[in-house]
């Protein structure tokens, strides 16, 4: 009898600075974003043998989605939560789900406030 498992490797406060936004000093300035992932995996394999192989690098998480979120320019950290979502499944066959928080505690809004943002949760599709 076969049992798959539904684990995850998060990382939490991932601060990159890019240039997503509407208005044109966020365009040209750029600003702190702060990402937290979860990826969704069965990592039993690697529970047992020990070996990276059986899972996935933190390292090679952080590289992906760095260069998923700063490579093109975003007007929605909605876009740029879907882009990150599609690069990790393109690059690790592994992953069923993903889970991304982007905040933004810099917006530029009249307001008081520690951080807006957007979350996602994408599955795999069958």
């Amino acid at each position: 009898m076969s049992t798959s498992h539904l684990d995850r490797i998060f990382v939490r406060g991932l601060a990159l600075h890019a240039r997503h936004g509407v208005n044109k000093e966020e365009q040209v300035l750029g600003q702190r974003f702060i990402l937290h992932l979860g990826v969704w995996l069965d990592f039993a394999a690697a529970g047992k043998s020990d070996r990276l192989g059986d899972t996935i690098s933190y390292a090679d998480i952080i590289r992906v989605t760095e260069t998923a979120f700063t490579s093109e320019w975003f007007y929605l950290l909605e876009k740029g939560a879907e882009t990150i979502a599609q690069a990790l499944f393109e690059a690790f066959d592994r992953v069923m789900t993903v889970e991304i928080t982007i905040e933004k505690p810099g917006a530029p809004i009249a307001s008081m406030f520690d951080t807006v943002g957007v979350a996602i949760t994408r599955h795999r599709a069958a």
